[in-house]
């Protein structure tokens, strides 16, 4: 069995153009959470401003709606979203210079022709073990957006973040 990539955040395109659907990665650095309520503020300040907002071009969105902290961790529990439920907005946000997504499931076909179209990738990170993946973040920071509550936008710092690539930069998918 291959040993898991290890990729420091954010993600360079050329890292980006190496990984191959199925690849098992571990992540190290910053991640982005926000979902679909801020997915729709990004989407609503873009199309406004013409950039994303708040340094996000060139960085990776965790789909994911952390619970609050432990008296030794920045959350109890962040398991990825159903990732199809961003796929609303998924193309035009990497098309504005997003590189990476990470998610649990399926994404539209559109969101596979923008990670061929940008050189981005899609993770699949795995349901149901929220209390491991907590573990792996270091430290959390509320961004913007507070009122969504564990929507709002967030920068944590991740350790080892375990994932496997589900649509690489051609386009090839781990779960077809």
């Amino acid at each position: 069995m291959p040993k898991p990539i290890a990729l420091t955040l954010p993600l360079a395109k050329d890292d980006l153009a190496t990984l191959r659907s199925g690849d098992e990665v571990r992540l190290t650095g910053t991640l982005y959470t926000m979902r679909d309520a801020g997915h729709a503020r990004c989407l609503e300040y873009l199309r406004e401003h013409g950039e994303l907002p708040f340094g996000l071009a060139g960085q990776t969105l965790f789909y994911a709606g952390p619970t609050p902290p432990t008296p030794t961790q920045p959350f109890g529990s962040i398991g990825p979203t159903t990732a199809s439920r961003m796929d609303f907005a998924t193309p035009e946000l990497m098309r504005a210079g997003i590189v990476a997504t990470i998610g649990k499931g399926k994404r539209a076909d559109e969101v596979r022709d923008a990670c061929v179209e940008v050189g981005g990738v899609y993770f699949a990170a795995v349901g149901g073990i929220a209390a491991l993946l907590a573990e792996r973040v270091k430290t959390s920071e509320l961004v913007a957006w507070e009122d969504l509550g564990t929507e709002a936008l967030r920068r944590i710092e991740v350790e080892g973040f375990p994932a496997y690539v589900e649509i690489d930069t051609q386009g090839n998918r781990l779960y077809r």
